[in-house]
């Protein structure tokens, strides 16, 4: 009892979760809206339950997964080799950092028939996709980490003789530490939707091409339930990043994310 008395959320997160979805499913019945237009939330668990007893489902589901857990490693490699000559040559954040930012500006799903043309309809354009759209967060916080090191402290290290690279991993790293995490935290959810994007406008598989095949026989339960499933993802991906960081950065649970 105590324990919830100072953590209010673990009573009020799921007691917002049950009046939402009971104002939701009378509404629908009160309203007696069409399925295929707004179905009831009873309606979506059972077409949930139902995919779940479904192998194909957990194919297209290994498909997005591994989709995404190779974008987001492909895009946190990068921005770690990135970020940390950027952020430690003043040449190269001065040259490069204006390109990647109007990268950034561009529409990534603008950009998905491109990669379906250089890479094809199978794995490796969603993977480019994911890995594209989850580069930019990690890589900006990783920049902002690095350079947020105290500079007395670094200073005190340069008087007593210490060397760039005794300098990066004693100061530079444990202070980037909360950023990288904060990036990876949205990075991981980024690359998900990067996955999906990649599999609506091109796949045969996946989690996206069975919310289209939903959509074009008019089954919206399914639909639903299949976007229950990417919501979980995310969260169960915020939960382990989150988890990573009380662990080996716990002295930054307060840093606020760049770049999102």
């Amino acid at each position: 009892m105590k324990r919830l008395r100072n953590k209010p959320e673990y009573l009020l997160v799921p007691a917002v979760f049950v009046f939402f979805t009971l104002l939701w499913e009378n509404l629908v019945n009160i309203l007696e809206l069409s399925e295929s237009i707004l179905p009831t939330p009873s309606r979506i668990f059972e077409a949930l339950v139902m995919q779940l007893d479904n192998p194909i489902f957990w194919a297209n589901l290994w498909v997005t997964t591994q989709e995404a857990l190779m974008g987001f490693a492909a895009a946190t490699l990068f921005a770690i080799i990135a970020g940390t000559f950027i952020s430690q040559i003043k040449i190269v954040e001065k040259t490069t950092l204006p390109y990647l930012v109007g990268f950034q500006a561009i529409p990534k799903v603008a950009l998905a028939p491109i990669f379906i043309i250089w890479f094809g309809f199978g794995m490796t354009s969603k993977v480019v996709m994911a890995a594209v759209i989850a580069f930019f967060p990690i890589l900006i916080n990783i920049i902002e980490g690095l350079k947020s090191a105290e500079s007395d402290q670094i200073r005190m290290l340069r008087v007593f003789g210490a060397s760039r690279t005794q300098i990066f991993f004693k100061v530079q790293v444990p202070a980037a530490l909360p950023f990288f995490f904060a990036g990876l935290d949205v990075g991981i959810l980024l690359a998900i939707l990067g996955a999906v994007v990649g599999e609506f406008l091109g796949s045969q598989e996946g989690l996206g091409n069975m919310v289209l095949v939903f959509q074009y026989n008019f089954e919206t339960p399914g639909m639903f339930a299949i976007l229950l499933v990417l919501s979980l993802m995310g969260i169960i991906a915020h939960i382990i990043v989150k988890a990573l960081q009380r662990k080996f950065a716990f002295w930054g649970d307060n840093t606020n994310v760049v770049g999102n």
